[in-house]
């Protein structure tokens, strides 16, 4: 069993909530049709969702809904830290790595679960920072967990898995840094910036 510890990408993640502005909740991000809000909002419900996929707990109520930007909570700054503290007290459990795992609807075993769970933090957090004009950093072993991940995301008989998850892969070079090629494979270019108003 391998556990991987999601505090630097939580903590990654929290830091970069005090610099979102709140004239920027209806800028665009990375994220195809998406706004800084809705990001916010979907970093909500995932965070939620991953808690309770390591606890081995059902969703209250089913899986929650589709993040919208109207539906952001007002104390997002503080209910997502809360959450992320969570997310990741819950990880380090070691239970939360054994047998099946489920959240959103899908089950699969517990230790690829966690590694969802880091590919969403630092992916979206990594939106969040580009969307928001803030430096962003992730930990050289968690970039190449992701890297593995997104790139066995992106072979094509895994297209089907893949669909809704990631956009198209960005081709970006081989020699790149390890992070940049993994934003590629996960349809991110690593070089976005918002588009001019």
């Amino acid at each position: 069993m391998h556990m991987i510890d999601l505090r630097p990408a939580a903590n990654e993640v929290t830091r970069l909530l005090d610099g979102v502005r709140d004239d920027q909740l209806a800028d665009p991000t990375p994220c195809t049709d998406c706004q800084v809000a809705g990001l916010l909002d979907h970093l909500m419900g995932l965070s939620l969702a991953f808690t309770w996929a390591a606890r081995k707990t059902p969703a209250p109520g089913g899986p929650p809904p589709r993040a919208a930007a109207e539906d952001l909570d007002p104390k997002w700054r503080i209910e997502l830290s809360l959450r992320l503290e969570d997310l990741v007290e819950a990880w380090r459990d070691p239970s939360a790595w054994e047998g099946m795992a489920e959240a959103g609807g899908v089950s699969m075993p517990a230790e690829q679960m966690g590694v969802v769970a880091l590919d969403e933090l630092v992916l979206h957090g990594w939106d969040l920072a580009r969307a928001t004009g803030q430096p962003f950093t992730c930990d050289p072993d968690h970039a190449a967990t992701i890297l593995a991940f997104t790139e066995a995301s992106a072979r094509p008989e895994q297209e089907a898995a893949a669909a809704g998850l990631f956009g198209p892969v960005v081709p970006v070079s081989e020699d790149a840094p390890v992070f940049d090629r993994a934003l590629g494979f996960a349809g991110r270019a690593p070089g976005w910036t918002p588009p001019a108003a």
